[in-house]
């Protein structure tokens, strides 16, 4: 008899580091008394991530949505972004505060990023950009879209949100394409409490974000354009620093959980997990979806969703629903059908994986997935008991 957990097993925690060695963190921020304006702890912070991801080319900012939003009209993206209706709102949203009309096209079925064929089909004399995501920390389809970018003299901007730490044949994957976005929300497997940060391929792009994040100042008395607030202050520097020393532990941890996850889900029917990646790929592990086939599970994604929280196993339906099926997005016009976007949305599912969970804890999520199965199959063999009495007592009526 499989008994619910005590207590709440959420989709995700955040990794915090002892709580002494932050403490003697903060009494540097006493001493300096500086809090925020790029302070000595965000100037120390950038050239560890600097030496982290191999590249000079970045700039911090207090959010990811911020970095966003501010890459773009600093890079001066108009008129059309392709882009995916399967990401968090946040990918959209900075185009609207930039007065672009997203263009939705359809993901690929094994990883969840963007088709580059749909991409292509997209493309009209307005298209300025494609801004494509990670979806889950897998790498897009790199290749493709760069020759199409290539070809079609579109900018290639990439939603890293969720892909710190992934590596692609040897380099990090902030290498690829002409800029990418990661976040550094408390959500994500890094975090530095909120936080974003900018990597992008041309160098002069620095001086220009690093005005519209501090209200366009360039110097006391010099504002140079109409910037905004986005700065990252001393504080989540602070936790920035002390959650890279240790990344590489919590990426062993996550993937632990991983090969268990998958080792136990693989043979249960309607239970569907990624492909494996490509052997080049170094993978951050930062998320857990499953995709559930109603017909084949026994249940529908809904169903599981509500009934693990009855465990008391908090799940996410990520990404769902799509982004043009909200609101304040329905008046887009969507020409494509979405068809894999669609059906994945109303299956998918992402399980609770953190670095601080216990491969027990796992092992138990998965048994009461697997109960579920088994009753199913259980109603199904007492179902077909049933018919069969029926039949026997029907023919014995009827002799």
């Amino acid at each position: 008899m499989i008994k619910p957990f005590e207590k709440p097993i959420y989709v995700t925690r955040p990794f915090l580091p002892p709580l002494t060695q932050f403490c003697q963190g903060l009494e540097e921020i006493w001493e300096s008394a500086w809090l925020t304006n790029y302070g000595p702890l965000v100037q120390r912070y950038e050239r560890e991530l600097s030496e982290f991801i191999q590249t000079d080319n970045i700039c911090l900012f207090n959010n990811g949505t911020l970095a966003l939003q501010i890459a773009l009209q600093g890079m001066g993206i108009s008129g059309e972004v392709i882009t995916t209706p399967y990401t968090f709102v946040a990918t959209t949203h900075v185009l609207y505060w930039n007065k672009i009309r997203p263009v939705f096209v359809d993901i690929e079925p094994d990883y969840y990023t963007l088709d580059p064929e749909k991409v292509e089909e997209a493309i009209t004399p307005w298209t300025s950009a494609i801004l494509a995501v990670h979806v889950y920390g897998h790498p897009c389809k790199l290749d493709a879209l760069a020759d199409i970018a290539r070809r079609h003299k579109l900018k290639l901007i990439y939603d890293a949100a969720h892909a710190f730490g992934v590596n692609v044949g040897g380099q990090s994957i902030a290498h690829f394409g002409d800029l990418s976005m990661f976040s550094f929300h408390a959500t994500k497997l890094y975090h530095s409490i909120e936080g974003g940060l900018l990597t992008f391929q041309e160098s002069g792009l620095k001086g220009v974000f690093d005005y519209l994040k501090n209200f366009g100042f360039k110097n006391d008395v010099e504002v140079v354009m109409p910037g905004t607030n986005a700065k990252m202050n001393e504080v989540q520097a602070l936790m920035g620093i002390q959650v890279l020393k240790y990344f590489p532990e919590i990426i062993a941890r996550r993937e632990a959980i991983t090969r268990l996850y998958r080792e136990r889900l693989k043979e249960i029917p309607g239970i569907r997990i990624t492909p494996p990646l490509s052997p080049d790929v170094e993978f951050n592990y930062g998320y857990m979806p499953i995709e559930v086939e109603e017909e084949d599970f026994g249940m529908s994604r809904d169903d599981l969703y509500e009934k693990l929280k009855e465990w008391n196993v908090h799940g996410r339906r990520y990404f769902y629903p799509l982004l043009c099926d909200y609101a304040c997005y329905r008046n887009v016009s969507v020409r494509d059908p979405l068809t894999v976007a669609r059906r994945v949305t109303g299956r998918i599912l992402t399980l609770p994986i953190y670095d601080g969970l216990k491969l027990s804890d796992v092992e138990k999520i998965c048994e009461i997935v697997m109960s579920f199965q088994r009753q199913k199959a259980q109603n199904l063999r007492s179902r077909s008991y049933g018919m069969r009495r029926e039949r026997i007592q029907d023919h014995e009526a009827n002799r």
